[in-house]
């Protein structure tokens, strides 16, 4: 990963910094997608379906949960036919024709938006298990439940009773093979220093702080463990940790200690090329999204579930669990390494930040993203020099030096690469990270739930990509500590 300096750091650590790539166009062709297989398709009558893409799949489902009200019971993309399908329970032909003339797919299920609530309640309090995670999954109108490989006996037998309390048809509980665990390294890795050794993340994206300072978001489990960042593994701070959330949330504000630094709103899609990032965005079942990260580079997949929660093993509390709440929940792989790097759209979306998960990017695997849109908030940062939240900011790479982006540990920072499709460096070959084995919720910073100081290697079996995917694609945003 080299980094040259600029006068005044005139270009310093871009999410990417090379040629960016207005809206991705190229980035689907050459990525080798972990898509969904099982594919669920809607029930319910096409009719005046409109087709979509997935970047305006989030507005029309918020203009059509208004018509539907407390009868609306989720929604998510249909990628194949590019329509929206929306969940409806005990709707009146009224409220349901007005949703399919807004352009929905709808169909009818069982279970009430509040009635899974209500069973993601009852997990919380009688399962709260290291090694677990839950979410709902629109496209099989239930909960998701899984638990990784340290789940067992007493543990595992607590965890299917409170599964089947809830009653047929509301949940479904899935075994992994891995272990839950944050993945402190990333994309472009940024680094650190801890009594307990050293720490590598990702940067996620380049931001503009409240008070107008320039500054990164990664994840909060990265800025809970060290406050002063390199873009180089031996190299001199350039940044400190302003604010830090884990757990609960997963996500960290880290300004540029030079005030005159000026970032680019791009992510680093490897091999010369960017991603421009023009605006943040919620994440929607079922769309395609891709990750970059410092140690296996570009991958994608879909999104599986939203609002999830993960309970990671606590590394600072023996016995104790790390709960994050909120989560995206995908089937895009991710390993040591990757935690803090960014989640994005084709059309230039920041999505989410990596925060952790199991399996590998070689079998596949399952990995769970920080909100941007919830971290920007909560924050009070916006996207690129200056811009919104929701997006403006896609600053042009020419404003970074190609070699000002974040440590690309294959040191291919310092390109000027065209703008290329990223996706054509995806490595994913498994891609599908439904694989049950891969399923944990590991944290990216490498190794277990909020193990910080990310001197390991992280869960052998824990989710990450491939090391082999690692190199150019680094995410400029990304944070990674080798654990």
């Amino acid at each position: 990963m080299s980094h040259k300096r600029m006068p005044k750091r005139k270009a310093a650590i871009a999410v990417g910094g090379v040629a960016a790539l207005g809206a991705a166009a190229l980035l689907l062709p050459n990525a080798m997608a972990s898509q969904d297989k099982s594919g669920t398709n809607a029930a319910g009558t096409l009719g005046t379906a409109r087709t979509l893409k997935a970047s305006d799949a989030s507005g029309l489902a918020a203009q059509v949960q208004k018509i539907l009200g407390d009868t609306f019971a989720g929604s998510y993309y249909d990628s194949a036919k590019q329509q929206l399908v929306v969940n409806v329970v005990n709707g009146d032909s009224n409220t349901i024709v007005q949703a399919k003339n807004a352009g929905a797919v709808v169909r009818q299920v069982n279970n009430s938006t509040k009635a899974l609530k209500s069973a993601a309640a009852t997990l919380k309090t009688k399962a709260t298990i290291p090694g677990t995670s839950w979410a709902v999954d629109p496209r099989t109108d239930k909960i998701l439940v899984s638990a990784d490989s340290t789940v067992t006996g007493a543990k595992w037998n607590r965890l299917q009773s409170t599964v089947q309390s809830l009653g047929s048809g509301m949940a479904t509980l899935k075994k992994s093979a891995g272990k839950f665990s944050t993945f402190v390294a990333g994309g472009d890795a940024i680094f650190a220093q801890t009594q307990q050794g050293g720490v590598r993340c990702s940067l996620g994206f380049n931001v503009t702080a409240s008070d107008g300072s320039p500054a990164f978001l990664t994840a909060g489990h990265c800025g809970v463990a060290a406050k002063a960042w390199s873009d180089s593994q031996n190299g001199q701070p350039i940044a400190t940790v302003d604010q830090a959330k884990f757990p609960g949330n997963d996500f960290s504000l880290v300004k540029y200690n030079d005030k005159t630094t000026q970032t680019s709103s791009t992510v680093n899609a490897g091999n010369g090329q960017t991603v421009q990032i023009t605006k943040a965005a919620d994440a929607t079942v079922g769309e395609t999204v891709f990750r970059m990260g410092s140690t296996t580079g570009l991958h994608n997949g879909q999104v599986t579930g939203l609002d999830a929660t993960v309970n990671f093993a606590s590394e600072t509390v023996p016995g104790g669990t790390d709960t994050v709440n909120g989560l995206i929940q995908t089937n895009v792989c991710a390993e040591a390494g990757d935690s803090g790097g960014s989640l994005f759209t084709q059309d230039g979306s920041a999505v989410g930040l990596t925060s952790g998960g199991s399996g590998d990017c070689t079998s596949g695997g399952e990995t769970f993203f920080q909100p941007v849109t919830a971290a920007l908030q909560a924050t009070g940062a916006t996207l690129g020099n200056g811009g919104n939240g929701g997006g403006a900011g896609g600053q042009s790479s020419s404003s970074a030096a190609p070699s000002a982006s974040a440590s690309d540990p294959s040191g291919a920072g310092g390109q000027s690469g065209s703008s290329a499709d990223p996706s054509a460096s995806a490595t994913d070959p498994s891609a599908s990270a439904t694989d049950p084995s891969g399923s944990g919720a590991g944290n990216q910073s490498g190794s277990g739930a909020g193990d910080q100081s990310g001197t390991g290697t992280g869960d052998p079996s824990g989710s990450g990509s491939s090391a082999s995917g690692s190199g150019s694609a680094g995410d400029g945003s990304s944070l990674t500590a080798t654990r």
